[in-house]
């Protein structure tokens, strides 16, 4: 009975655990919000003269609120699972649940606020003049040669791809 609890448990558990999104992915040049797209934006030809790797620091709270519940879930199963199973009392499995929860939320938090994504920084001229943009993307992503930086908004530059990455090998 208790096995089929945890199995349950953590078959609830496993949609939080796929949840966690990819950190900075919401920050590459190509993502857009829902009020950005069908809308006029300034746009200049430029000239990718480097494209040089970069990391980029992106908030990562979600993913460390998702770990703390995720942890506190399951340690509260898994305590309470091993407290009651090894002491046959009742007692004694909700008290191993409650430590084991507070020991899985602590675990969970133990994941940082803060991530490193993959970035690039790229070197362009426009109209003559050198300037750089960093941002989050692949370096297979860009290539030397002519391409279009975007902006949405005052002093923003989203140096859109102007190459495409191979397909990822088949195992």
């Amino acid at each position: 009975m208790k096995s089929k609890f945890f199995a349950a448990s953590a078959i609830l558990a496993l949609p939080l655990l796929t949840s966690c999104a990819q950190p900075g992915a919401d920050l590459q040049a190509n993502v857009y919000q829902a009020g950005q797209v069908n809308q006029v934006q300034a746009a200049k030809e430029i000239t990718i003269l480097t494209v040089m790797p970069a990391q980029v620091e992106v908030d990562n709270t979600q993913n460390q609120k998702t770990a703390e519940v995720v942890g506190g879930v399951l340690g509260a199963v898994g305590g309470g699972l091993l407290g009651g199973g090894l002491t046959h009392n009742t007692g004694a499995g909700v008290d191993s649940a409650v430590l084991g929860g507070v020991a899985g939320a602590a675990a969970g938090s133990m994941v940082n606020s803060k991530a490193l994504v993959a970035g690039v920084t790229i070197g362009y001229n426009e109209q003559g003049q050198i300037l750089t943009s960093t941002q989050v993307g692949q370096m297979c992503q860009f290539k030397a040669g002519p391409a279009l930086v975007v902006s949405t908004q005052q002093n923003e530059t989203r140096v859109q791809p102007n190459a495409v990455c191979p397909p990822p090998a088949k195992s």
